[in-house]
């Protein structure tokens, strides 16, 4: 039996195998959709917000 998963942009029904190219997404489209939508922060991940203040690879403290 091979396990399904539902495809998280859509809905569709998406068979969990190696032949499954975007799992567990249906198609490339729905990945994309996906990521853009993390990058236009439709999507966030709960919590205090990060210290923002130091540039990358700057230590701060001293």
């Amino acid at each position: 039996m091979t396990t399904e998963v539902k495809c998280p942009a859509c809905g569709r029904p998406v068979p969990w195998t190696e032949a499954s190219r975007w799992r567990p997404f249906c198609s490339e489209r729905c990945k994309k959709l996906d990521l853009g939508a993390w990058a236009s922060d439709r999507y966030v991940i709960p919590g205090a917000p990060l210290d923002d203040t130091s540039s990358p690879g700057e230590k701060g403290g001293d």
